[in-house]
């Protein structure tokens, strides 16, 4: 029930006095999308009746709360709504008069479903809360199952491409997408990428294929293809939702599309790519409830929990988030602002792009084109008052100066940076031309993190390891003590993989006046690492080595991404 809107759920029922706050909280604590959504756990510890949630919800949002739902919907007003428009929006007509309808939607939360049906109905848009299971059930007895597949819309493809011609001319490409085929495959493979919680889609233009792959918990897995001739088409269908130049095929081109998808608003980061073959095309799908998690959110163990949120809280230094691409350093960084963000903070963040739209901060997306830089940005923010700055990346020697002049004056200042462990980023920092002294007086953390799939609740089972795969993880019979690794075989609730929603590693290095000295007086890497070790760090393997005894993941995992 309203799955993906904890952070609203949180703030409707949080005001009501009758819940135990501290429950709440804790309630809100598991990762996001490891399991039922907040709402759900809500009534299932009772801390509220479903009803009493629902009503809460509908009080939130100044809208009609329906105990019961009519057992079906007069034929004249369901007429009055598309049936794809309807299945997109998650909605039901239940009335309408000449210039308004009352609609009934799966997630009323929504906050962009008013503003998208009064356009495309022509009419004011009241939405009523229900039961979102009942709105669902109704929705199916109204309009039905969708006509057609993600695989039937392919194949219709394919039964076109033999009557068309290898060589379309710009007019053609321009007018095929537009067309309905092309149009619905192009929403069957969103619709089903945000079903299967992908973070990526991937169009990707081959000499003699055009394939379709999604990433789902880190791993690709391939989709129905469409005819390699319709690769132009689909492309600037993309490209059209994206707001970005169709003509223009011989330069990357960035963009956002911003639409419904069965009643849940999503986002996605377009980007263009000129290849070989065609244009690749790659979506990033941007969690919007990401942006509402806490760090209680982020699953950090309670020592690293703890010590990040005193690092956030001082009031200069540098706190760094270091990980490949996709190991969740927005997501953390944005879980620190979100614990920062208040009345007496002045917030000033400088990305590319901004992903998340966050009330209280002030977010500047950097434009390489006019001269925005990181750097450019930075300065201007030491004459905006700022209390804490949050950079997207440090890229360059200029960019990590300015930081360091920034912590210096008195900001607390939040950033990333690509390193393969929290040791590392001293030695990046000290690569890219900063002074040792600047950086060791400046450094108060560096936070490491990967992300690893999370083995299916559903069927995983215990078995003892082998002695290859415990020396590989470099540990002994007694480090393990007896307890069993554990595997899956795949089932229908993880699609067969294995594997379900994804675990954070985390290597937190916390600067010290040792550590200071040895950055000063340039120790080698390794030495470096090691005294942070026999000082307390935990290093990502170890972690991950826990997460695997814990029956969190595999061995096979840790050893991939540690």
């Amino acid at each position: 029930m309203f799955e993906g809107q904890d952070g609203i759920i949180f703030e409707v029922v949080g005001g009501d006095r009758r819940v135990d706050r501290a429950r709440l909280e804790q309630l809100a604590a598991p990762p996001a999308g490891s399991g039922p959504s907040l709402a759900d756990r809500l009534v299932a510890d009772g801390l509220i009746g479903r009803d009493g949630l629902l009503r809460a919800v509908a009080a939130h949002l100044g809208a009609e709360f329906v105990e019961s739902l009519p057992a079906g919907v007069p034929a004249d007003v369901a007429a009055l709504v598309d049936g794809d428009l309807a299945r997109a929006g998650g909605v039901v007509p239940l009335r309408a008069s000449r210039g308004s309808i009352d609609l009934v939607a799966v997630d009323p939360l929504n906050h962009r479903l008013v503003g998208e049906l009064t356009f495309a109905l022509g009419r004011e848009v009241r939405l009523t809360v229900a039961d979102p299971d009942q709105v669902a059930a109704l929705l199916r007895q109204t309009y039905g199952e969708p006509r057609v597949s993600l695989e039937q819309a392919a194949g219709e493809l394919q039964s076109q491409a033999a009557d068309a011609v290898e060589e379309l001319s710009p007019a053609d490409v321009e007018r095929l997408a537009a067309q309905t085929p092309i149009v619905r495959f192009v929403n069957l493979v969103l619709a089903r990428a945000i079903r299967d919680r992908a973070s990526d889609i991937h169009f990707e233009p081959f000499e003699r294929d055009f394939k379709v792959r999604c990433r789902i918990d880190g791993s690709l897995h391939e989709m129905a293809p469409p005819p390699k001739m319709f690769a132009l088409p689909l492309v600037s269908r993309l490209k059209v939702l994206a707001g970005l130049d169709i003509a223009e095929r011989r330069v990357p081109q960035d963009g956002r599309i911003k639409l419904t998808l069965a009643g849940r608003a999503v986002d996605l980061r377009v980007s263009t790519l000129p290849t070989q073959f065609g244009e690749s095309v790659v979506l990033r799908v941007l969690d919007r409830s990401a942006i509402r998690l806490d760090l209680a959110q982020l699953g950090l163990p309670a020592p690293v929990d703890e010590a990040v949120r005193g690092i956030i809280r001082r009031p200069h230094g540098i706190f760094l988030v270091t990980g490949p691409t996709g190991s969740g350093k927005t997501t953390t960084l944005y879980s620190c602002l979100r614990e920062l963000n208040a009345v007496d903070a002045k917030i000033l963040t400088v990305e590319d792009p901004v992903e998340y739209e966050i009330d209280g901060l002030m977010q500047v997306p950097v434009n390489p084109a006019a001269g925005l830089t990181f750097a450019r940005a930075l300065r201007a923010f030491l004459r905006q008052d700022p209390d804490i700055v949050m950079v997207g990346e440090i890229r360059d020697l200029e960019t990590a100066q300015i930081a360091i002049q920034a912590s210096l004056t008195g900001h607390l200042v939040l950033s990333t940076l690509h390193t393969n462990d929290a040791p590392g980023a001293v030695a990046r920092l000290a690569d890219l031309g900063v002074e040792p002294f600047l950086l060791a007086s400046t450094v108060e953390a560096v936070l490491a993190q990967r992300l690893v799939r999370r083995l299916c609740p559903e069927c995983r089972r215990p078995y003892d390891p082998t002695e290859a795969e415990m020396r590989d993880l470099g540990v002994g019979r007694a480090r393990i003590a007896g307890r069993p690794f554990q595997r899956a075989d795949g089932c229908a609730a993880c699609r067969h993989t294995g594997f379900r929603g994804r675990v954070g590693l985390f290597e937190l290095l916390r600067m010290n006046e040792e550590l200071r000295d040895l950055a000063v007086a340039g120790a080698a890497p390794g030495q470096f690492r090691q005294r942070a070790i026999d000082l307390g760090m935990v290093p990502l393997r170890e972690a991950g080595l826990r997460a695997v005894l814990d029956g969190e993941t595999t061995s096979g995992e840790i050893l991939k991404y540690t």
